[in-house]
């Protein structure tokens, strides 16, 4: 029998072009160093440098940027068996990040007519689903077609054979057509998950959220499927509820900031990290936090995600 993949996620992985220059505006800026992006593919990164075993489901071009997009999962250790690699000349988006200061950063991306969003639902393998412990659901693969026919696809194959679902919210205005379109799917998808992570920006983008407290959310969400909701609120911490009525509170960790990108991809890796170990929540939330710590102190995002040991050093410094 195939041994079961721990995790594997669907959705956008793609292209980030960092600036070398930092403390300055991106049209001044003159060299980049590029990197694997996209959350989900970040998040699988992390978890495979943290040691789990880990897969991608993804349509990438047919390209140069395809192939080291591809390679460098393979490298990390990311199968790349469910990767399709696209046949009508959609490419691979691409994300320019500016580093104007510690606390002033910005994306600039290239997302018209991509390839992660031209997935569609003949590319995901029943098989692969049920021989997995865990789906990860990106949000973003939910703003195209046939992108999200694949995602939810892949949600039902998941519900047919037990498999925990996980649903980062990872909103990106720009994938989207209106508000109303996303606050749809993203309900929809929210009720079926068994795991719920995201910003607090991010769930107010289901309107029927907005008014409401974090613990109200929660409740909220606990009428339906999910049975752990974490909702983050960067250097405030980050409140995590389930399903027995217990809240946990989460602490930022201090750290030496580079630019405020890519903590979310860290922060969800080695959270989701912790719970497939078994570890309890409070643990997940100081994993999840530490995480973050490292890689905003860092230039890149995926090149970024630590290991084991650097987290637990960090939660004991820091204890």
């Amino acid at each position: 029998m195939t041994k079961k993949k721990q995790i594997v996620a669907i959705g956008r992985a793609a292209v980030d072009l960092n600036a070398n220059e930092i403390n300055r505006p991106m049209e001044e800026t003159s060299t980049f160093t590029k990197y694997v992006g996209g959350s989900p593919a970040n998040i699988m990164i992390g978890t495979a440098k943290l040691g789990l075993d880990v897969g991608m489901i993804a349509n990438v071009s047919d390209d140069q940027h395809g192939k080291f997009i591809t390679n460098y999962f393979k490298k990390i250790g990311v199968d790349t068996s469910q990767i399709h690699v696209d046949e009508n000349g959609h490419k691979s988006g691409l994300t320019f990040t500016e580093i104007k200061s510690p606390k002033e950063s910005s994306i600039l991306m290239y997302r018209e007519e991509v390839a992660d969003l031209y997935l569609a639902p003949e590319h995901v393998d029943e098989l692969y689903i049920k021989n997995s412990e865990y789906l990860l659901i990106s949000g973003t693969a939910l703003a195209k077609s046939p992108s999200r026919e694949a995602v939810i696809k892949a949600l039902l194959l998941a519900k047919k054979h037990d498999v925990k679902v996980i649903f980062e919210l990872d909103y990106r205005p720009y994938s989207w057509v209106s508000e109303e379109e996303t606050s749809i799917y993203y309900e929809l998808v929210a009720d079926q998950a068994d795991v719920v992570i995201g910003t607090r920006d991010e769930f107010d983008m289901v309107e029927r959220y907005k008014p409401l407290t974090d613990k109200e959310i929660s409740e909220l969400l606990f009428k339906s499927t999910p049975h752990l909701v974490v909702i983050k609120h960067g250097v405030q911490g980050s409140n995590a509820f389930d399903k027995e009525g217990n809240v946990f509170e989460g602490k930022a960790f201090k750290a030496n900031v580079v630019k405020t990108f890519g903590a979310g991809d860290s922060y969800a890796a080695a959270f989701i990290y912790a719970l497939v170990k078994g570890k309890s929540v409070e643990e997940a939330l100081k994993y999840g936090a530490a995480s973050a710590a490292i890689v905003v102190s860092s230039h890149s995002s995926s090149e970024a995600m630590p290991t084991v040991d650097k987290i637990e050093n960090l939660i004991k410094e820091q204890s």
